[in-house]
């Protein structure tokens, strides 16, 4: 199932009993500072939220000998950025329980 950010914002106006229109420029606040901050990064940076889990841009290596699979060509790939998500123990521990189990919120 896809959630899009407007599930995001009812579910932060229903926590915090507001309206969904006081709620979205929070929202949109935090994903544009979030967003900002990894365009940003020169050349790496590491944005770490407690309890949910650690946002980093990372360099890849230039690979001077990568294929083409469809064509099977020989490429030149420059060294760029590359995002990665590393879940908290938190949020680990709970996505490692087998799906059978009943879900436990906090």
């Amino acid at each position: 199932m896809t959630h899009t950010k407007r599930d995001l914002v009812r579910r932060i106006s229903d926590r915090l009993d507001i309206p969904m229109v006081q709620a979205e420029p929070w929202v949109d606040a935090v994903i544009d500072a979030l967003r900002d901050t990894m365009m940003e990064a020169n050349p790496t940076c590491r944005i770490e939220i407690r309890d949910f889990g650690v946002f980093e841009v990372k360099m890849t290596k230039a690979k001077p000998k990568a294929r083409n699979p469809k064509t099977n060509e020989v490429i030149y790939v420059p060294e760029h950025r590359k995002t990665h998500f590393k879940p908290s123990k938190l949020l680990k521990e709970f996505l490692r329980q087998p799906v059978s189990e009943p879900i436990a919120t906090k």
